[in-house]
């Protein structure tokens, strides 16, 4: 039974356990260093003047496309309707 919380999630993206794993935390990781891209650019403007921006970009594509692309519709609709924009809109 417990098995299930592990196995899934990751086969509606068709992925195994271990391929959803390094997936996450790979995009995890994308993420954290460029937050702290961010955060350096903010303190320094001429430092890592796009890499948030390349970032964000890459990641979208990334999470969005292939057997993830229901997945990122579902939450694209759920964060519209979050913010009252219509279902059809």
């Amino acid at each position: 039974m417990i098995l299930k919380h592990f196995t899934e999630h990751p086969a509606s993206v068709d992925e195994s356990y271990t391929e959803h794993f390094r997936f996450a935390t790979g995009t995890g990781l994308k993420m954290v260093l460029g937050g702290l891209a961010c955060m350096c650019h903010g303190l320094l403007p001429f430092a890592f003047v796009t890499t948030g921006s390349r970032t964000i970009i890459a990641l979208h594509k990334k999470v969005s496309t292939g057997a993830r692309a229901p997945v990122a519709a579902r939450i694209e609709r759920e964060g519209a309707a979050d913010r009252g924009v219509p279902a059809n809109a």
